[in-house]
């Protein structure tokens, strides 16, 4: 028996005539975008925490029940973010975020990217391309085009109710007792419980210092923004997610509902696929390069 759904397209020159034509356009980034980087899918940040469901580190609770562990599994985070550099398909999404490139390519169209990643790597390719072109864009336009919806791996941020200070650091390590930690759990060693006091503190009160990312059962960066621009949108663009994380994973089908396009760039087939008016299959520094291109090989 044969699907009644249809058979996303993978026709290039059919996708940028409906780019081109596109006023209100969105990009949702996930893990997939920064794995020609090094970074490892959330899922599959394994090799060290093989004996640890990725997911069950990542939630208020268990900082409550091991904060030493946690904060392992962060430290490992951050170090491989610090080594990362942003690859072609982050600076394809930055170039579009310029007016002056963007209008080539969707003319009088407005764009936001909004990324669940942590690793910076977005904000650093945008950085790097504000820096070297010779478009004016004013303050409020930079931050704009651009919502880390699950914030940032290098934020610290302060666990006393009443404090609320939130730190950008860059150490490597974040402090004496996390150096090494992830060389022993990878060489087979056990996990080492690094005491409370030893942990990365506030630096206004001294109190237990936690990453300073969105967790699981916490609510996204700019959420009331976000389901705005989702409703506004007429064209959906997902990049490197198998869109299974909330509130993200309805973005796409938001979209759908009412009348936008949707256009996925994946390396393998998700699920969600059947939202989609467009499926582009490939590293996504590959396929998304070649499409936000300003002038394209469609052959």
């Amino acid at each position: 028996m044969t699907s009644d759904v249809p058979t996303p397209s993978n026709d290039m020159a059919a996708f940028r005539a409906v780019l081109a034509s596109s006023r209100r356009i969105i990009a949702i980034a996930g893990a997939g975008l920064s794995a020609a980087s090094g970074i490892p899918t959330f899922r599959g940040a394994g090799g060290m925490w093989r004996k640890y469901d990725a997911l069950s580190l990542a939630t208020p609770a268990a900082f409550r029940d091991s904060p030493s562990r946690v904060w392992q599994f962060y430290h490992y985070r951050r170090e491989t973010a610090l080594k990362a550099e942003p690859n072609a398909a982050h600076f394809a999404l930055a170039e579009f975020t310029i007016p002056t490139i963007r209008e080539q390519i969707a003319p009088g169209s407005t764009f936001t990217l909004i990324t669940q990643n942590v690793d910076s790597l977005s904000p650093t390719a945008l950085d790097a391309v504000l820096a070297r072109t010779v478009a004016t864009m004013s303050d409020d336009e930079k931050h704009a085009t651009l919502i880390e919806m699950h914030g940032r791996i290098f934020d610290v941020a302060c666990t006393e109710y009443g404090c609320k200070r939130r730190d950008d650091i860059r150490d490597s390590p974040l402090c004496p007792a996390l150096a090494g930690t992830e060389e022993l759990v990878a060489a087979g060693a056990n996990e080492p419980d690094i005491p409370l006091d030893e942990l990365p503190r506030c630096k206004a009160c001294g109190a237990l210092a936690r990453p300073g990312v969105v967790w699981f059962g916490e609510i996204p960066h700019r959420v009331d923004e976000i389901l705005t621009l989702v409703d506004q949108a007429d064209l959906c663009l997902v990049v490197g997610t198998s869109s299974v994380v909330h509130p993200a994973a309805r973005f796409a089908k938001q979209v759908k509902e009412h009348g936008g396009r949707v256009a996925v760039f994946n390396v393998d087939r998700t699920k969600r696929d059947t939202d989609a008016d467009f499926l582009f299959l490939g590293p996504c520094e590959t396929t998304l390069t070649k499409t936000l291109a300003a002038t394209s090989d469609e052959s």
